[in-house]
């Protein structure tokens, strides 16, 4: 499965509300996700791009993995506080999500990956 690019109607329904979700964080997945907020014009995301796919197709029916455009999607890139891209979030079925801020290798993603499992 390749990865799943999220507008803001789409993040409701699979993701929080982004309204609420800083005070009250309510995950509405049914198994872990990782998000990659990115930008086209971004040298780093054009490079975590092709693994960030990689992993999607590793993880399919084990962990979600979403695409978020901050260009496209302001609304949610002003409610995850997204400053520098990439930015991935790591979000476990239960508990908070960890975020990560810039490019890594394949090696640590999964290792990130892996450690929500």
């Amino acid at each position: 499965m390749a990865t799943i690019h999220l507008n803001l109607e789409g993040f409701k329904r699979r993701v929080a509300n982004p309204e609420t979700m800083m005070q009250d964080w309510n995950f509405l997945g049914s198994r872990p996700a990782v998000i990659d907020f990115y930008a086209t014009w971004c040298g780093p995301c054009k490079m975590l791009s092709p693994i960030i796919d990689e992993v999607a197709k590793q993880y399919e029916g084990r962990v979600d993995v979403y695409k978020v455009n901050v260009d496209e999607e302001p609304e949610l890139a002003d409610a995850f506080n997204i400053r520098s891209i990439p930015t991935l979030y790591f979000i476990p079925l239960n508990g908070k999500p960890k975020m990560t801020v810039g490019g890594m290798s394949k090696a640590e993603l999964v290792k990130l990956i892996t450690s929500m499992l």
